[in-house]
């Protein structure tokens, strides 16, 4: 399906969006990502062998979705936010880049500038895992338009009241809102983002009046960044949606994950040692070579991307 103009532009101009595959037991598992418009109006998204997670979740069940929900460094004033929900494809052929997307990469220049220096050396010695890549790409089978947020995402705001023991409460209760990914009756993922309230059985929340959810396996997911995609922070809380007492929603939830810990020099060299070893664990157990980086090439976009934050 084609998307309006209007809303394509909106899309454009987002940063980044909330991406949810199914998981083996069914969860609905979303994450933040940048995602490409193409001019068929599928959707490019790419993931590193060391989480290939989402692309062993698609090969297994192609329903996805995506949420334009953080309008974050976009330079819009209160975006609608966008859902688009559809079917995705991932192929097992390792890419690296530019030669997956050029577009994608300069793109990605762009927007997180810092990611620049990865191409230069010493950084490029130890970020190679950062591009061998999958392809994954999301053919829209609908979209639906929601009314602005009236806060930041990444602003302070959540409401305690209650066990602030429970999994994920205190990270929690750091945000306005959150994006809850749960299931339609048939199965399929939904995106929404929420108010959550911490109460001693769990966390109340309120779906979309555009969605239909059903009890089962479900997350919420908090992140941010600054304007240039830098000072990431995500944070996902799986758990169960269910009924509550007052006839409202309610996630109980199981445990909390952290990929990147607190941003410490400590947690960053402990998420660096473990990225390289899941990215030699893929190579190692479907048989395959790891991959040549064009760093030329690279090089040759982040350049690009410099001289257009200066004028050159």
């Amino acid at each position: 399906m084609s998307l309006e103009p209007a809303v394509a532009k909106i899309v454009d101009d987002y940063r980044t969006c909330e991406f949810v595959t199914l998981g083996r037991d069914g969860t609905p598992i979303a994450w933040p990502t940048v995602a490409l418009r193409r001019d068929d109006d599928t959707f490019l998204v790419t993931t590193t062998l060391a989480f290939a997670q989402k692309a062993l979740n698609i090969r297994r069940d192609g329903r996805v979705a995506l949420l334009f929900s953080d309008p974050t460094g976009s330079g819009l004033e209160a975006p609608e936010q966008v859902f688009v929900s559809g079917t995705a494809v991932c192929p097992d052929e390792i890419v690296t880049p530019p030669s997956d997307d050029p577009a994608y990469w300069s793109l990605l220049f762009d927007r997180q500038p810092h990611s620049r220096s990865y191409v230069d050396p010493p950084a490029r010695w130890l970020m190679d895992w950062y591009y061998l890549r999958l392809l994954i790409t999301v053919v829209p089978t609908e979209v639906r338009i929601r009314a602005p947020l009236t806060a930041s995402p990444g602003d302070g705001g959540g409401t305690a009241n209650g066990s602030a023991s429970l999994p994920g409460a205190d990270v929690l209760v750091g945000f306005p809102t959150a994006v809850l990914s749960a299931r339609d009756p048939s199965g399929a993922p939904l995106l929404m983002r929420t108010p959550t309230t911490v109460t001693p059985e769990g966390f109340l929340v309120e779906p979309a009046p555009d969605c239909e959810v059903v009890s089962g396996p479900a997350a919420l997911l908090v992140h941010r960044h600054d304007d240039r995609l830098w000072g990431l922070y995500n944070a996902l809380v799986p758990g169960e949606l269910r009924r509550s007492n007052g006839g409202g929603w309610l996630l109980v939830p199981q445990r909390v994950i952290v990929p990147s810990g607190n941003g410490s020099p400590r947690d960053q060299l402990r998420v660096l040692r473990t990225v390289r070893r899941s990215t030699t664990t893929y190579l190692r157990r479907h048989g395959l070579n790891r991959p040549r980086v064009d760093w030329p090439a690279l090089k040759a976009l982040a350049e690009r991307s410099a001289s257009q934050d200066t004028g050159v």
